[in-house]
């Protein structure tokens, strides 16, 4: 497994960071016993970087990992813009990993320099417990490109998380191109670059070779972030990172692994979904998008009209 350090940071990462969403409530909602393997899996396999959020209520599975690997690099995030709040989420993440540290926060989805000066009482907070050791570094997670360029004018953000993938899927201000740039823009600023979704959520997994090909072939990112939910899935991701060839038979399991549409929880009902769908397998009932699976093709495809990146097959 390579490791890099986080832009000017001192913290050193695999490339393979492990994202702890899908296998949580969210998604998957796996048992801590049915997780433990799966975690244990990519710990074996050299991954010590492991992504979560206050939103994702997955500190369990953090907790667990910390059992297996106490020096494991966590990255939580929370959406908080006040410093009572923030003091909240941060107090939390702590007490239910049971660390008294944690390695990166960042706030959540960031759109623009506007949304880091509306968060600011919480940036403040968050830069003080990083002054008394209690956080490491300070970031942001994006899916706006306006957010990683408007991010280089801020000394105060170290760690940059934004989406980019083959297609661009996720990006909701402009082309994959455009993130290509600013994201080599901040990395040339010394800020530290890991990137989300290199599979759109599980979209394009119809085209993986493609994903991986084009991820792999982006020299700016310090670590990829991948959601694995068996224990097949992290090591057909590590060889893949690894260069290495993968064996037939795992990739007829992870190709063979069922796999579903799911909408969380933000969907705002609009309806693009739906009338994009040629199957009919998604209507919105209650101003909420929800899946006929009986009809569903998993094909991922009303994933693309999304204007707020809330389906995902998993």
């Amino acid at each position: 497994m390579q490791y890099n350090k986080l832009g000017k940071t001192e913290i050193e990462v695999s490339r393979l960071c492990m994202g702890i969403l899908t296998i949580g409530p969210l998604q998957k909602n796996l048992s801590l016993a049915e997780s433990r393997p799966i975690i244990q899996a990519a710990i074996d396999s050299g991954i010590n970087f492991f992504d979560t959020a206050d939103l994702y209520n997955s500190y369990q599975y953090i907790k667990q990992v910390l059992e297996i690997k106490p020096d494991a690099v966590i990255c939580t995030k929370s959406y908080d813009y006040s410093a009572e709040g923030v003091k909240k989420s941060l107090d939390r993440a702590l007490k239910e990993t049971g660390r008294d540290y944690i390695d990166i926060y960042m706030l959540h989805e960031q759109e623009s320099r506007h949304t880091f000066e509306g968060h600011w009482e919480a940036i403040e907070y968050l830069l003080k417990m990083k002054q008394k050791g209690v956080i490491r570094a300070f970031g942001i997670s994006t899916h706006r490109i306006e957010a990683v360029r408007d991010a280089l004018d801020f000394d105060e953000i170290e760690v940059i998380f934004p989406i980019i993938n083959v297609t661009g899927i996720g990006i909701e201000d402009g082309s994959r191109e455009e993130m290509e740039k600013a994201i080599e823009n901040a990395k040339k600023a010394g800020k530290g670059v890991f990137a989300m979704k290199p599979l759109g959520g599980g979209n394009l997994l119809r085209q993986k070779q493609a994903c991986f090909d084009y991820i792999l072939g982006l020299k700016t990112l310090d670590a990829i972030a991948f959601g694995m939910q068996s224990v097949d899935e992290v090591h057909y991701d590590v060889a893949k990172i690894n260069g290495k060839k993968i064996d037939l038979e795992l990739e007829e399991r992870v190709k063979r692994a069922q796999k579903r549409v799911h909408v969380s929880d933000w969907c705002e009902g609009c309806g693009e979904c739906e009338r994009h769908c040629g199957q009919g397998a998604i209507k919105v009932i209650n101003g909420k998008a929800q899946v006929i699976y009986a009809k569903c093709l998993t094909c991922g495809y009303c994933a693309a009209w999304c204007p707020v990146f809330c389906i995902k097959v998993i």
